[in-house]
């Protein structure tokens, strides 16, 4: 019989180094295999990036997008907070309910800094989790009160990157 603790957490992946989103689908990759059932909301995103793929062939790991499908430059439009809060609306229903077990909000952070959701709405979410559901926050620019409210925090740090040397990203590798 699999042990699954009833004391889930709360994690946070940030930092300006690369693979944020891409240890928290490895955690739900593991989760899944564990027996668990795992949400992840993607925010700012909008594209159909290769881990979706491969994502939507597990059945315990539902996946979906709350950004318009562009890269937001300059300051966001009413449209991406619109989806941005949507989304977060999506994500509180999910982690209310209780029928995962791992809800990832990804990007999130970068949301938080774009102002398109508030920081207080993200805390109060956290502060009434059910006890039996982890959450992982990613992206860059992790605000101090969400840090202050996780259990555990990883900062990913670029020390060098091939973006820098004009390679650009690659499908399979970066998306």
């Amino acid at each position: 019989m699999t042990y699954k603790s009833k004391k889930r957490l709360v994690q946070v992946y940030t930092g300006n180094g690369k693979g944020k989103t891409t240890a928290a689908i490895g955690l739900a990759i593991r989760a899944a295999g564990a027996g668990y059932k795992v949400y992840i909301q993607q925010f700012i995103k909008g594209r159909i990036y290769s881990e979706l793929k491969a994502l939507s062939k597990i059945k315990n790991i539902k996946a979906e997008q709350c950004g318009r499908g562009c890269f937001i430059k300059g300051k966001p439009t009413m449209l991406d907070k619109i989806c941005a809060q949507s989304g977060l609306l999506r994500a509180e229903q999910i982690i209310m309910s209780g029928k995962y077990d791992l809800v990832i909000l990804d990007e999130v952070n970068v949301a938080l800094k774009l102002g398109l959701i508030e920081c207080e709405k993200v805390i109060d979410i956290i502060s009434r989790k059910p006890k039996d559901v982890e959450i992982v926050l990613t992206g860059r620019y992790c605000p101090s009160c969400i840090l202050e409210c996780a259990d555990l925090v990883t900062e990913m740090r670029e020390i060098k990157h091939p973006y820098k040397k004009g390679i650009p990203a690659r499908r399979g590798i970066e998306y």
